[in-house]
């Protein structure tokens, strides 16, 4: 039988919005298709082995909690982390959980946290918040997907040449209000500041990260289709809601 481990890191701390469901989403789309899926909750003091999983979700959290979280990751976690990313293992990480595998945040008042470092990023924490419905489009190397989400941060993230957008905004702020990114693809890491959850709403996404993931694993695997009708008329109602 096919299997996927999965690590949710810091499932106490880092769950806004429902991200949790991003993990229940990828659960029963493998249980759909039989693939076996074992989810393990890795959190502050847990030991953490990359080897031990095939894809790693981060959620989101407030500053607090990110802050909170430094000392566990620079006791080992952030190590692991980046030869995670590195090895390429499938990630999926979430606004906060987004900003933690960048180098560093810096808060409004100057308050400098330095992050994971695994991905060639940053960003800088403003007083107005970025809050809404929001969309945004894929590149041609995952699938040209629409992706339909919502977003609630004051952080303003700026992506360095060794990483790529995840999409381009077509509606909302993404990751900076500026420059129409969202989001951060490198190797496979998939990183956005979709909250929603992001992957009910968007079962293509869902099924090119579970793609992704049994690929390394499995080379030559084929994923069978769902159906998936209840999933699409939520995104195709975003979608249009958003395009009005």
């Amino acid at each position: 039988m096919y299997q996927l481990k999965i690590c949710h890191l810091y499932p106490d701390i880092l769950n806004l919005y429902g991200d949790r469901g991003n993990i229940i989403c990828m659960k029963k789309r493998m249980e759909w298709r039989g693939i076996q899926a074992e989810v393990t909750g890795v959190s502050v003091g847990d030991p953490l082995n990359f080897d031990d999983y095939d894809i790693f979700f981060i959620g989101g959290g407030q500053d607090f909690e990110q802050g909170v979280l430094l000392e566990d990751l620079a006791a080992g976690k952030a190590k692991e982390i980046s030869r995670a990313v590195e090895e390429e293992k499938v990630f999926l990480a979430i606004c906060g959980g987004y900003q933690m595998l960048g180098q560093y945040y810096k808060t409004w008042d100057g308050q400098q946290c330095d992050f994971i470092g695994a991905l060639d990023l940053y960003t800088i924490g403003e007083k107005e918040r970025m809050i809404g419905n929001y969309m945004y489009q894929c590149s041609s190397e995952d699938e040209n997907l629409i992706v339909v989400g919502f977003e609630n941060h004051s952080g303003k993230t700026y992506l360095g040449d060794k990483v790529r957008p995840m999409g381009r905004v077509l509606s909302g702020h993404g990751n900076n209000g500026k420059d129409k990114t969202e989001g951060a693809r490198y190797k496979n890491v998939f990183a956005t500041y979709s909250h929603g959850p992001l992957l009910p709403k968007n079962p293509k996404l869902a099924d090119l990260i579970l793609k992704t993931a049994l690929m390394r694993k499995y080379p030559g695997i084929h994923l069978s289709a769902l159906n998936d009708s209840f999933e699409e008329q939520a995104h195709n109602y975003m979608q249009e809601r958003l395009h009005g």
